[in-house]
């Protein structure tokens, strides 16, 4: 529940979301997937399958912010077109062919991630907060590092890593806080914050599900053929 301050104001919608996930925060680096990606271990098999099974939970996403692009609450986020969803799809392109949806499978956490965000867009859509929050907001955090750690340590370049590309849009820093702002005011529209910040954890636990997942599925199946592949 969100605590309201000595002031009769309730702390902002990013700091609320902050102090509830950030417990997951940390579980979600330290688990799965994710946990390879950030030690450098992480093999290129295992970015493609992670990235395939993100990709319907950001186009989710962004349809969610379409729909409700008119809306008092989400307007401020709807206004910010960043097009991840393309950019992944560019990505896994690049990496795994132009067959990387047939090739490489939607594993059962990837499909009831973006199930999850589908229902947050449902009523008035202010959930979706919760997971722009911790996709968008992830990304212009922590982006830059993941990219550099995935150059470094499979080798990636730039027509691979373009999901981490923010520079069309803005400068990373300016944008970081704009966006942030955007937020800020988008929560503070909406009736509900609680229910935000609730599918704040929500959200956090369908990406440790997901990078589990992930590990657990390379380890049993093979992966599908790389020949496509260009170094």
């Amino acid at each position: 529940m969100v605590t309201v301050t000595a002031d009769n104001r309730a702390p902002s919608v990013v700091t609320a979301l902050y102090v509830r996930t950030k417990a997951l925060h940390l579980e979600a680096e330290r688990t799965g997937v994710v946990a390879e990606i950030l030690r450098g271990a992480a093999s290129r098999e295992a970015y493609v399958l992670l990235m395939r099974n993100l990709h319907p939970a950001y186009r989710a996403i962004e349809d969610g912010l379409e729909r409700h692009r008119n809306s008092p609450i989400l307007a401020p986020l709807a206004s910010w077109r960043l097009a991840r969803t393309a950019a992944i799809a560019a990505d896994l392109a690049a990496l795994a062919g132009p067959d990387w949806a047939q090739q490489w499978p939607l594993l059962p956490e990837g499909n009831a991630y973006a199930n999850t965000v589908a229902l947050a867009a449902e009523g008035d859509g202010s959930r979706l907060i919760a997971h722009a929050y911790t996709r968008y907001l992830g990304d212009l955090n922590g982006g830059l590092i993941v990219r550099r750690l995935l150059e470094k340590s499979l080798g990636l370049g730039a027509s691979e890593l373009s999901h981490y590309d923010f520079s069309a849009i803005a400068e990373p820093a300016v944008l970081k806080s704009d966006y942030r702002q955007a937020l800020e005011r988008a929560g503070a529209g909406a009736s509900d914050s609680d229910a935000i910040v609730t599918e704040g954890a929500v959200a956090f636990e369908c990406n440790i599900a997901l990078s589990v997942a992930v590990q657990r599925h390379l380890a049993v199946s093979p992966a599908p053929s790389q020949e496509h592949r260009t170094e």
